[in-house]
């Protein structure tokens, strides 16, 4: 028979688990650059969400048997978001820079 103590602290391990595991995967692709301002970027960013929402059905579907590939093709994605979002604001500082 289990102690006292040890049916105490299994849920709590179980809860530590899955907050370490959300804490470490990453944040799905949002969408940050302005649909008016720099349209293809914009819709490089909605695709990007979008194959990131697949990546995650996809995982799903598998019962995340995908060997870690999957989740390094998120992690990608989200590398690709952040690159987008720069190439705007750097095209917004280069705009900045010729109106002057």
């Amino acid at each position: 028979m289990k102690s006292l103590k040890t049916r105490r602290a299994f849920p709590l391990q179980v809860l530590g688990l899955a907050g370490l595991t959300a804490a470490l995967a990453p944040a799905q692709p949002k969408q940050t650059v302005s649909s008016s301002k720099h349209p293809n970027l914009a819709a490089a960013q909605n695709l990007c969400q979008q194959a990131y929402d697949k990546c995650v059905a996809a995982q799903g579907a598998n019962e995340f048997d995908m060997q870690g590939h999957a989740q390094k093709a998120k992690n990608l994605l989200e590398q690709a978001n952040t690159q987008l979002k720069a190439a705007a604001t750097a095209a917004n500082a280069a705009n900045k820079k010729k109106a002057q």
